[in-house]
């Protein structure tokens, strides 16, 4: 079984605690795009884990854990993950945690030259996490970009990076009047942050290759969602990569391989971190409750998240994008304060209703959110492990949504512990 999960929406929408829970019936779990500027949060009988490079199976001692080449690796921030894991008595192998020779180095000057491009931007920023994922999804394509497997070879790389780092200041010295970059300081990162991982460091498309050859069940993990998406989100407030379920054979350095099934994980409301536009977007009161009850804060940069209703038009698009099979519906128990469920059920743009989700970013700046109210259950549904005991109000809402987004609801989450989800079928 080869099964994808990813976000339907703006990402946030708990594909870490998902996988963490699905991981269970897998051998290897695959990160396959993205990098450091998105978080994943899994609450397990260990502790509270909150990753933003580890694959969500890191937790699960028989599981096989897997950084793609599709990925970009902060090897400080990496290194940073593997010691806090540490901590709570989770020491990683080489058989447990295999990192592909083909990821992309995401080195220091790279978030120098996020943070420079934003200050530069002020209020027409994008909304970086400042980590350096576009200047180095951008280095990846112009072929100047290191990788995993030039760690093996440290002794060989001084000259390759002396001339990265000769062409990076022409920009930083000249274009933005910062410091020159130091090759040798650079060198030394390298030395520093890279040995550690020597080990860890293989061709995992081979090991991949062979592991579905011989019926090895694999699952792919995404970060971010459908419109996070460089090329079908909402562009330029995108991530640098593919967020898309069917990218993950690629992602994963296994283009030959097939799906057999996408599974999306979305949130019964809306959330969204960094600009852009967010069309069902509450403000006021209205919003700080349902913030404070979801603790809608970013897990890599602790910022408060934008929240909203659920968003039938986006999240109908994205449920689409991604090919979901079915869905997972999380933080259904957040609801449980409101009298009445806000949902975005359409826009409108220029005074006309619009029910599919606009390509262009201008007719999306310009979207104006249509709320209807569903009925709250308003009850303590953390308890509730079977359909058979939510109450009337909240399995009615699942169908609602069921119905809107057009894709059946297989999973829904109820709490933040591992066991608080039920089995819709």
């Amino acid at each position: 079984m080869l099964t994808s999960i990813v976000g339907t929406n703006w990402g946030d929408e708990g594909k870490g605690r998902m996988v963490d829970l699905l991981s269970e019936k897998y051998d290897i779990v695959v990160r396959y795009q993205g990098g450091n500027n998105a978080g994943h949060t899994v609450i397990n009988e260990k502790g509270k884990f909150v990753m933003n490079l580890m694959p969500s199976g890191i937790c699960r001692e028989d599981t096989v854990n897997i950084l793609g080449p599709g990925i970009v690796i902060d090897l400080e921030h990496l290194y940073g993950e593997v010691k806090k894991l540490e901590e709570k008595g989770i020491v990683l192998t080489p058989e447990q945690l295999k990192i592909s020779d083909r990821a992309t180095i995401c080195m220091p000057y790279h978030k120098l030259m996020d943070c420079l491009e934003e200050d530069r931007l002020q209020d027409k920023k994008f909304g970086s996490t400042r980590r350096g994922i576009s200047p180095v999804y951008a280095d990846k394509y112009m072929k100047k970009a290191l990788r995993m497997g030039d760690l093996l070879h440290l002794d060989t790389l001084k000259g390759r990076l002396k001339d990265i780092v000769e062409w990076k200041n022409l920009t930083v010295e000249k274009g933005y009047e910062h410091k020159a970059i130091l090759p040798d300081e650079m060198y030394q990162w390298l030395e520093k942050f890279g040995e550690f991982f020597v080990p860890f460091i293989c061709d995992t498309t081979q090991y991949l290759s062979e592991a579905i050859a011989e019926g090895k069940s694999v699952m792919f993990e995404a970060q971010l969602g459908a419109l996070r998406d460089i090329d079908f989100g909402i562009y330029p407030y995108t991530s640098a990569s593919t967020t898309l379920a069917f990218y993950a054979p690629i992602g994963a350095g296994v283009p030959f391989a097939k799906l057999d099934e996408s599974i999306g994980i979305m949130k019964a409301y809306s959330s969204c971190v960094g600009e852009g536009p967010f069309t069902c977007e509450l403000f006021g009161e209205e919003a700080e409750k349902l913030r404070e009850a979801g603790g809608e804060y970013g897990a890599a940069t602790g910022r408060p998240r934008r929240v909203g209703g659920f968003d039938v038009v986006a999240s109908r698009y994205g449920t689409k994008m991604q090919g979901c099979t079915y869905v997972a519906l999380t933080k259904l128990d957040v609801l449980s304060y409101m009298e009445e469920i806000p949902v975005c059920v359409a826009y409108e743009i220029e005074g006309q209703r619009v029910d599919t989700f606009p390509s262009g970013i201008e007719e999306l700046i310009a979207a104006k959110p249509i709320y209807e109210y569903l009925p709250g259950f308003h009850s303590d549904i953390s308890g509730c492990r079977t359909p058979e005991d939510l109450p009337k109000e909240a399995l009615d809402y699942i169908r609602y949504i069921e119905s809107v987004i057009e894709c059946p609801i297989k999973y829904v989450s109820v709490g933040a512990e591992r066991d608080a989800y039920i089995t819709m079928f």
